[in-house]
């Protein structure tokens, strides 16, 4: 295979992440989704037919090493690019012998860039006429939605494989292969004992690199200090990190983040940020506490109090942009707002009556009045016609149903007596004429 490698392959003093690094597509974890025997990555790459791919995912989750073994794998020449370490402009001599082993040879080039979203939009766009001439496959590597630092062209060149949060059993398989590897490299063998693997697994999240150099530092301490018994304590003291009762993978999670849900829920802000706290000390990520609080704000509050979601949304972001420990105060103000913010559940109730009528009858189709005629076809054939522009209208609004026939009288939403969502009953029932009860339509 010829290679235009940009990384450390490995010398001496190799890393144990790069001593370990998966060979085989057998050896990826957590990934059968997309790499199970008749996925249509998996069949790609075995049979060396690749396409434009991006891959998507946390850190730690593979997307480099199924990006390694497709360049073991493919017969055509193939380039490693990190974006991290190597501007633009180290890459666009790649891409013009590329251009040129293509029109002398009519050989493609697989170009693999590892963290494609440190390229910024114009950076990008370089790679386009490669890939529109059929010059280079590309396969980007990302941990950002690609939604969001990919260029629109660019991503509608590729496929998108979504690479997910290795699982608890994933981890604890890598802990195995990892410690085999010490243990094969030295003398004395190294054990840990009690819940130490446990309380790795839980500290590395899902990434398998964090996890493999958690081990790799116990592995130097265990050898500087003859020492090759490793406890729960001293893997606190190793890893200068402290463990609590509370575990992010088992029961204890559950337990916890139930607790703090139910008390602000239940408007005790005291008992929710000792809940919050308990987490966030016992090393949980606190993005995913966000994540729960904004939910909360439109399950649990909703129009009782539009401004929860703001609030929790803006929480989401102090999270991502600050991080620990400087966020904890952004999520004990979050969740004190939730706790003491009037409660309604309606929103929810709305969407899961809705959800489950749609999931009865999928295929009811939109009222033509509401349909856009985009076409003299789909005019003549009635889209749009006797719709009633409502800004036109006095009050901008008309009394009319906007639902398929078949549910014409159907109230999804019913409007509590609670905040600020009664002044919403008050304005809905003298629109529409009619009386919300204020009880939970089940």
């Amino acid at each position: 295979m010829n290679s235009n490698v940009l990384w450390n392959m490995g010398e001496k003093n190799e890393p144990l992440s790069q001593i370990i690094r998966p060979q085989r597509l057998e050896d990826i974890k957590g990934q059968d989704h997309i790499l199970s025997a008749d996925a249509i990555l998996r069949k790609s790459i075995e049979n060396d037919m690749l396409f434009s791919s991006i891959f998507y995912g946390p850190p730690g989750s593979g997307k480099t090493s199924v990006g390694k073994i497709i360049g073991q794998k493919t017969k055509n020449e193939f380039i490693n690019f990190s974006a991290a370490k190597f501007p633009m402009s180290k890459l666009k001599p790649l891409l013009d012998k590329a251009s040129e082993r293509f029109e002398k040879f009519n050989k493609r080039t697989v170009l693999f860039v590892d963290e494609i979203h440190r390229f910024n939009k114009l950076q990008q766009d370089v790679l386009l006429p490669y890939i529109e001439q059929g010059e280079i496959i590309l396969i980007g590597a990302t941990t950002e939605n690609p939604s969001f630092e990919l260029n629109p062209a660019l991503l509608s060149r590729c496929k998108i494989f979504i690479f997910k949060q290795l699982d608890q059993q994933s981890m604890e398989w890598i802990v195995e292969k990892a410690i085999g590897s010490i243990n094969s490299r030295n003398e004395k063998k190294l054990v840990l004992e009690d819940g130490t693997k446990h309380i790795l697994v839980d500290w590395a999240a899902g990434d398998a690199r964090t996890l493999v150099n958690y081990l790799e530092i116990i592995e130097n301490y265990a050898l500087s200090k003859e020492d090759f018994i490793i406890t729960e304590t001293k893997t606190e003291a190793i890893l200068n990190r402290s463990y609590s009762k509370y575990a992010k993978s088992g029961e204890e999670h559950y337990n916890f983040i139930s607790a703090f849900i139910k008390s602000m829920r239940g408007s005790d802000p005291d008992a929710a940020v000792y809940y919050l706290s308990c987490m966030l000390e016992a090393g949980e990520d606190p993005i995913y506490i966000a994540r729960r609080i904004i939910r909360f704000a439109s399950e649990d509050i909703g129009l009782a109090d539009p401004n929860a979601m703001p609030v929790a949304v803006s929480c989401f972001q102090a999270v991502k942009y600050i991080g620990m420990p400087e966020c904890t105060t952004s999520l004990a103000q979050a969740c004190v707002y939730m706790a003491v913010s009037p409660k309604s559940n309606r929103l929810y109730l709305a969407y899961k009556k809705a959800a489950e009528d749609v999931k009865r009858h999928p295929d009811r189709p939109v009222p033509l009045k509401l349909r856009n005629a985009v076409t003299k076809f789909m005019k003549h054939a009635g889209y749009g016609k006797d719709y009633r522009y409502a800004h036109d209208e006095p009050g901008t609004f008309i009394l009319e149903s906007y639902l398929p026939e078949e549910l014409e009288n159907v109230i999804f939403y019913r409007p509590s007596s609670i905040g600020r969502e009664q002044k919403v009953k008050e304005r809905l029932e003298k629109l529409w004429k009619r009386t919300y009860e204020d009880r939970r339509d089940e």
